[in-house]
């Protein structure tokens, strides 16, 4: 059960990028947030952006302090994933400026899907989401599921 207070990122919602490429996040999920508040965007592996929330970004900066300065593999994937990532707040509307470089890594032209993740959310392009549908679809959902335990 989530705690009083927090949000549940769920639910999948289509939004176009203005002209000036910002980009609303839905009102459901930034209802406990303040414009002062840090996301962090990254470019997944996997050809999308992820987004980490305020508690999400505590959680990896946490997690990436107990790094050791001599672990190289550590270091290297560090750096490629915050000189990637867009550190960013929203404006009164709820919107922020995405860069070029993680819409290219998207994919995303000018319309995007925001998909809810549980505590955080994934910001792909309308092909990407298709594509994740038809590989979760029927059976193989099932399927999935079971291999993670669910």
């Amino acid at each position: 059960m989530a705690q009083s207070g927090t949000t549940v990122y769920s639910g999948r919602f289509e939004h176009s990028l203005d002209d000036k490429h910002r980009l609303t996040i839905p009102s459901v999920w930034r209802w406990v947030h303040t414009e002062t508040e840090t996301f962090l965007a990254i470019p997944h592996p996997d050809g999308y952006i992820a987004v980490l929330p305020p508690a999400r970004v505590d959680k990896l900066l946490a997690q990436i302090s107990e790094m050791k300065l001599s672990d190289r593999d550590a270091q290297a994937v560090k750096a490629r994933i915050f000189s990637n990532a867009l550190s960013f707040t929203f404006d009164k509307q709820g919107r922020f400026g995405a860069n070029t470089d993680l819409l290219q890594h998207a994919g995303i032209e000018k319309s995007a899907v925001l998909v809810g993740m549980g505590d955080t959310f994934n910001i792909m392009s309308s092909s990407r989401w298709d594509d994740l549908q038809r590989a979760t679809a029927g059976e193989n959902f099932g399927d999935m599921m079971r291999r993670i335990g669910l």
